[in-house]
């Protein structure tokens, strides 16, 4: 059964809208688990290292398509809450044509500085020839890229949840039957895993723009536009949380790259690189609850709907308060299977990685809720706020935390980083939420499930 914007949503019809963006975010992260696991096991833990060292630095480029899609999305479907459809439309196209402008620019500025950007982050010799060849060839695939990361907001604020997820299922077994191709079968190295992604990036970037410039049955398409600097202002801003957790998120692990290089080397790198893999499959679950929740909660803040509002509120949180808890035992449980996936073919390192996944698993516990919060804001159209949190967790907290914990508990203090950040955040969190709950309707009375 479609559901629709507009409906009451009970804990089932909630679930049942965000599952596809769950299930959605999931995915992509498990092709780059692929990704990474043909790179290990056929091409070494040198090249391995390589693509973790200079992957942070390529998502700096590519941040810009998580603003304009979260911010975007809260833009349209508020606009169409209120009844407006022509003028989200408008909108829609708008916030289009600008990831893509802003791609090839940002594609230009990529190949011009990608040879110094990664002897700067500290390559040398084959692992800077390997970080350079692929990080050169992503970067021909920004503007597809972008659109990709756009399009998984947008597909949710046209009511098609499903088929975004079904592109990013088209996405991802793209990329893992290049990976097998070009790493497996023709022992590519990294320009193989490099092609792969290119390639999927392509199906999730433009299948979906064809789909939208087509007639279509959703309520949004592509059609003629012109420049509105208010809206494109307003989109920025209410994305720029996600900008910021994005360009934070990449700052943040050049930093525990830096770290792990001083303090144990080239395997702290490639530890490291295992954690962030596998650690992208469970903020999948936040993730993709917080950006399938959002459109919803924007229709309904546009519509002035205060009591379903509050409802979505309620619910929302307590559902976060079951991820947390089942994503943290289950990441605790599972962090020695996961991580012999990628380095069982050595012990140290394999038990490094397993170790650090364990402690940097406990961050699991506060980090849903400070993503739903910002993720809320986004919705409510308060960029600040949502930006505010967002900041805080991924670059200030946790830069102060990797600096200052590993001189008292040494390595675990690196793994440890996070959880320290996510705790100091979940306080600034609640504050914001309880301050702004009579602002916008959704802390009084709330609805019974």
């Amino acid at each position: 059964m479609h559901i629709h914007l507009s409906e009451h949503f009970t804990y089932r019809k909630l679930l049942r809208f965000t599952f596809p963006t769950i299930v959605m975010l999931i995915f992509t992260s498990i092709y780059g688990v692929v990704d990474g696991v043909f790179v290990s096991n056929f091409a070494g833990k040198t090249a391995f290292a390589a693509v973790n060292l200079i992957m942070p630095a390529l998502m700096i480029f590519a941040a810009i398509g998580f603003m304009l899609g979260t911010g975007g999305s809260a833009v349209v479907a508020r606009t169409m809450g209120e009844g407006d459809l022509p003028r989200a439309n408008r909108y829609f196209t708008l916030i289009i044509c600008t990831g893509i402008i802003a791609g090839l620019i940002l594609m230009g500025i990529a190949e011009l500085v990608m040879e110094p950007l990664c002897a700067m982050l500290g390559a040398e010799g084959e692992m800077l020839a390997q970080a350079i060849l692929y990080g050169r060839i992503l970067t021909f695939a920004l503007v597809p890229f972008i659109l990709q990361n756009m399009f998984q907001s947008f597909l949710v604020a046209a009511e098609r949840p499903k088929l975004g997820l079904g592109l990013t299922v088209a996405a991802g077994l793209t990329n893992m039957v290049g990976d097998w191709l070009l790493v497996g079968v023709l022992s590519w190295g990294v320009a193989g895993a490099a092609i792969a992604t290119v390639a999927s990036s392509l199906v999730g970037g433009v299948v979906p723009l064809v789909y939208f410039l087509l007639p279509n049955k959703t309520p949004l398409r592509l059609i003629k536009t012109h420049m509105e600097g208010r809206i494109l202002v307003q989109t920025c801003s209410n994305g720029s949380s996600e900008m910021m957790s994005s360009l934070s998120t990449s700052l943040v692990s050049i930093l525990y790259n830096f770290q792990l290089m001083r303090v144990i080397g080239e395997d702290g790198v490639a530890a490291f690189g295992v954690i962030m893999y596998v650690n992208f499959i469970f903020i999948g679950v936040f993730m993709g609850y917080s950006i399938g929740a959002g459109p919803v909660i924007s229709y309904h803040y546009g519509a002035g709907n205060e009591k379903e509002l509050q409802s979505l509120f309620r619910k929302s949180l307590l559902l976060m308060l079951a991820f947390c808890v089942g994503l943290t035992a289950a990441a605790v449980v599972l962090a020695g299977p996961l991580s012999q996936i990628f380095v069982g073919y050595d012990a140290d390192l394999l038990a490094l990685t397993t170790r650090g996944f364990r402690l940097y698993a406990l961050s699991f516990l506060a980090m849903g809720f400070n993503i739903f919060g910002s993720a809320f804001f986004t919705a409510l159209s308060n960029g600040g706020l949502s930006a505010a949190i967002a900041f805080l967790r991924t670059l200030f907290f946790q830069t102060a935390a990797i600096f200052i914990l590993p001189v008292f508990l040494d390595l675990d203090g690196i793994w440890l980083a996070v959880t320290a950040a996510e705790l100091l955040t979940l306080a600034i969190t609640g504050l914001f939420l309880v301050m702004q709950r009579r602002r916008y309707g959704y802390g009084g009375r709330l609805a019974e499930a």
